[in-house]
Parts: C-alpha cells; structure tokens; sequence
C-alpha cells in the first residue's frame, strides 16, 4: 500500500521536475540564490530542511551543464601546495577527475621543488593563512613566469600583492566560499580577485562552472572589508553560541525534538563549523586587525544588550529592536533584494571592480 502511494507521488514529482528542468532550459536561468530564497518560509511551513530543496535545485541546474563543457579537456599540468591538506584535496580530486595531472607539494617535499614548481602550467596555493605570504615568496623563485599562480586563502589583499611582487606572470586571487566537506562545487561560490594577465586562467575559470560553481569577481579590498562580516563575525558567533552550548551542557539531541527549523538549521551549521579543522576556524577569525576589532565591537554590543536582559530594561531593548528593524527596513531593497533576485547586477553594482574586466566569468 505505501509502496504503491510512493509510486503516484513520485510519477507527480518526476513530472514536475522534469517542467522545472524545461523552464530552467527555455530562459536564462535565475541565480541559485534566487531559486533558493523566495521559498524558504514554503519550506518552514511544510517542515522540509533547506538542504532537501537546495539539492533539488543543484541537481537541476547540473542536468542543464552541457555534457561536452567537461569532455575534451586538454589536460593541464598543475601543481598544489598544500594538496595532502582537506581544502588541497578536494581540488586535487575535482581537477584530476576531469583528466588534469595534480602534483602536491607539501613542507617537506622542498627538495623536490624546481621539479615541481619550474613545469607546470597552475600553482594553487592552499595553506594556512599564516604561511600564504612566505609560501608565495618561496614558490616564486621556482615558477617559470608564464606559469599561473593562484591562492584559495580567506584573505586576498596580502597574498594577492605578494604574487603581483615577487612573480612577473599571470597572478589570480581565489576564495571558495565552502568548505572541504562538500562533494562537487556545484552551487558554490568562488570569489575571485583578478591580478595580472587574468585569460591565463580561463580554463581554470571555466572548469569551475563547468561543474556548478558560481563566480562572484572583486577586488582584493573589497572581498577582505566583506569577508570580515560575511565570514569573521560569522564563526564568532557561530563558535561563541557551540562553546554556550558545551558549557551549559545542553542535551542537543533533546532539543531537536522540540526545534523550530530555524534552530535546527542553526545547530546544523554550528555542527559543521565544529567539525572543521580548529586552526582554520580561529585563523579567519585572526586574520587581520580589522577582523579582530570588529569581532571586539560585537563582543561589546552582545554584552551591552546582555546588561539590558540583566536590568530587565524593556523598554531599552525595545528600542534597540525597532532601531535595528529600522535599519533593516531602509536597506531591504538594496542589500537582500540584490543578492537573490539581481545576483548579476549586485556583482557589478557592489564590487565594481576597476580593473581586470575582460575576463569572461
């Protein structure tokens, strides 16, 4: 009986995927954030986890790639610094299954160097963000000057003045904004910072759509002044609300059972933050000073509102609500409404980067 009432669903699912995929196929397709957004209260109401709809929207997105934008690709010589690390890895595996020759260069592979750095085509520097800068200095004097050199670290304008100083050719910042437990990059995004002689990595530009990423392009600046929100203040709170929770003991599980998908949304996150290697975690919270002070800034305002809920001051946090809701009502139509539904226009209008724009994302 349940395996019959599966089937009819399932007949009525399948044909309504196929529609959507026709529909995806007929138009320009709308920006993943944009299929994502305007559904999630539809999801709350109907108890469906975000991630369920976001795999029906990667996998109908990835049905559109055509075929051949992965076949016949000349194979590459590439060599990753860092590769035996998980974000190292996962580069390694996604190049080489399209038919790449990934060498790796770890800190005690040095020896070996000039034989891995002097032919190749792309170095990828992927290592913590304290040793980037010595990194880059030291591969430089190896690499060939048409040789393309890249990094994935989170921060962009230290390293990317680094490759533009000590090596003549082509130079490109990357920061993938995901972490190394994902599966493919398909609806992830890369941010990425142009430096000098950008068609140098276009097939590299074009092997991450090719599997469904999405490419977001800025300026070094701009992506450390946004990444100090999008991401530093993000795993502080995300770490201080995971450290509550330990020192409080609370029995997770138990709480699940009595959730709003909101905070099992949260408590997933928190989950996957706290299953990250714990140097990469406080290093983008070290980063820089500017990441340090503005984390001390939200610190103080967490311990101001706290002092408020201590008094009791309703009227105070009132307050503090209708300033913060005021905000949010002034800069809807410009901040959440471009990210979603103007994904393309937001990129030119908010990065709008100077230089470095022929290249083709």
């Amino acid at each position: 009986m349940i395996l019959d009432q599966l089937k009819k669903t399932d007949e009525s699912l399948i044909a309504l995927l196929s529609d959507r995929i026709s529909l995806l196929a007929a138009s320009e397709q709308p920006s993943l954030d944009e299929q994502l957004a305007d559904v999630a209260p539809l999801l709350a109401q109907a108890g469906i986890p975000e991630s369920v709809w976001a795999g029906v929207v990667n996998s109908c997105h990835a049905s559109l790639i055509p075929k051949s934008a992965t076949n016949h690709i000349a194979p590459r010589q590439i060599t990753i610094i860092g590769g035996r690390g998980r974000m190292g890895k996962l580069f390694k595996e996604q190049l080489s299954l399209v038919g790449h020759n990934v060498n790796v260069l770890e800190h005690e592979d040095w020896e070996y160097a000039d034989k891995l750095l002097s032919h190749t085509e792309l170095v990828l520097v992927s290592v913590p963000i304290e040793h980037t800068v010595d990194v880059i200095k030291r591969v430089a004097k190896y690499v060939a000057p048409i040789t393309a050199l890249c990094d994935i670290t989170s921060i962009k304008t230290q390293p990317t003045q680094a490759m533009l100083e000590h090596h003549c050719g082509p130079v490109m910042g990357l920061h993938p904004m995901f972490g190394p437990n994902i599966k493919s990059f398909l609806g992830q995004k890369v941010i990425i910072c142009p430096g000098r002689n950008d068609d140098s990595f276009q097939w590299f530009l074009d092997f991450l759509k090719s599997k469904g990423a999405e490419l977001v392009a800025c300026t070094p600046e701009e992506h450390d002044q946004m990444m100090v929100i999008v991401q530093a203040t993000q795993h502080f709170c995300r770490f201080s609300l995971g450290v509550f929770l330990t020192q409080a003991r609370i029995d997770i599980e138990q709480s699940l059972t009595m959730s709003t998908p909101n905070y099992r949304q949260e408590i997933d996150i928190v989950k996957r933050l706290f299953s990250q290697n714990p140097h990469l975690c406080v290093d983008i919270m070290l980063a820089t000073e500017e990441r340090c002070q503005t984390i001390s800034f939200l610190a103080d305002t967490y311990s101001r509102l706290a002092r408020l809920v201590a008094k009791k001051d309703r009227d105070a946090l009132i307050q503090e609500f209708e300033n913060a809701q005021s905000f949010f009502e002034e800069k809807i139509s410009s901040f959440i409404q471009p990210l979603n539904a103007a994904a393309k226009t937001a990129i030119q209008r908010d990065f709008k980067p100077q230089m470095h724009t022929n290249i083709s994302i």
